[in-house]
């Protein structure tokens, strides 16, 4: 089992910045890949960036390239979200996620497991 718990979410205006983090206990976190997904009112849960175990490799979402970077820190067992140059189509929950296998990190179904989800809030 790998327990995730997000914090770092909250309320900002348009053109700031957050950062999320996910901190991991349980199982070896160097082991998984890690997501983050995100989940606005009446939509359905969307990728946003993802990071292979080994650190080396990013994905991200269109709509969050050039703003949003995914990072690890293994000696701590937490992942990181920095978002910038918010605007209020990035009001969401956003939840972290920990697979051990596969590589379609876009597919919530790649994930093995899931966080509670911080609440991030763009004003305008």
């Amino acid at each position: 089992q790998v327990q995730l718990v997000e914090s770092g979410g909250g309320l900002v205006q348009a053109g700031g910045s957050l950062r999320l983090s996910c901190a991991a206990s349980g199982r070896t976190f160097s082991n998984y890949a890690m997501g983050w997904f995100r989940q606005a009112p009446g939509k359905e849960r969307e990728f946003v960036a993802a990071l292979s175990w080994t650190g080396l490799s990013t994905y991200y979402t269109d709509s969050v390239k050039g703003r949003f970077t995914i990072s690890r820190d293994n000696a701590k067992n937490t992942v990181y979200l920095q978002m910038n140059s918010l605007n209020p189509e990035d009001t969401a929950v956003y939840y972290c996620a920990a697979a051990y296998s596969g590589r379609d990190y876009y597919l919530t179904s790649t994930y093995d497991y899931w966080g509670q989800g911080t609440q991030v809030t763009v004003s305008s």
